[in-house]
């Protein structure tokens, strides 16, 4: 009887806790909208909206649960950031540059874009400054992220047309690295005087470490070697929609 007792008391405990939802649906959906390249049919999930619904609702009804592995909660917030941004173009398409949609003064932090809580997560609404800044920078120390992060925008890394996925999230997040990199709109780099995006500008501590600098990271990427004395400029960032 107590060994009973004890097993069903196991499973009341485990079933205290979710798994990480499956990104099969999402995968399905960039595979299908999304070029290899990262250009964005809006249009095709505008008419796939019904799916993309389903899947955004999984991650809502799914907050994350602290026995999920760490690689699990970063792909699940990289996902959910992406899926959520899609999701906000669609809603008001057509537009030029997600910088379009809210006020037309925005402050930083306060009433931007990234500020409006359209999402649900668990009983809470949030924001896109929430998932990055308030989850993924604050809780996992992975400047990768930098580079799966999607913000519908030209200069923005490109959207992965395929789902996140625990397993090969460090191999996901390591070609995403060396694609951002090698792509001359987005970074134009020379041994000495390289052109790069503001990304690293406005990250850039996130890039660099008490021993290391935002060069030795991006040379652990980059075919091309940047010199430690190159003098760096940047990039103008383009807000356009990445369709």
């Amino acid at each position: 009887m107590k060994s009973i007792n004890l097993i069903s008391a196991f499973l009341i405990c485990a079933n205290l806790f979710s798994a990480a939802p499956d990104h099969a649906a999402w995968n399905k959906l960039l595979q299908k909208n999304v070029s290899a390249d990262g250009k964005v049919n809006y249009k095709g999930f505008i008419s796939d909206q019904t799916a993309l619904d389903q899947y955004l609702k999984t991650l809502s009804d799914t907050p994350i649960e602290s026995d999920w592995s760490v690689n699990e909660q970063k792909a699940y917030l990289i996902n959910a950031y992406n899926a959520f941004t899609v999701k906000l173009i669609t809603i008001y398409y057509p537009v030029k540059s997600i910088k379009d949609i809210g006020p037309k003064t925005q402050i930083p932090f306060v009433n931007t874009t990234w500020d409006l809580k359209f999402i649900r997560y668990g009983k809470d609404s949030v924001d896109l400054n929430f998932i990055e800044h308030g989850m993924l920078r604050k809780n996992y120390n992975d400047p990768r992220i930098h580079f799966a992060l999607v913000c519908a925008s030209a200069s923005c890394p490109i959207l992965l047309n395929e789902a996140y996925a625990a397993e090969k999230l460090d191999k996901q997040l390591d070609q995403q690295a060396k694609v951002f990199l090698t792509d001359k709109f987005r970074n134009d780099i020379s041994a000495d005087a390289p052109k790069l995006s503001k990304l690293f500008d406005w990250y850039a501590m996130d890039f660099k470490t008490k021993k290391t600098t935002v060069i030795d990271f991006i040379n652990k990427y980059s075919p091309v070697k940047i010199d430690k004395k190159a003098k760096v400029t940047y990039l103008e960032y383009s807000w356009n929609l990445n369709e």
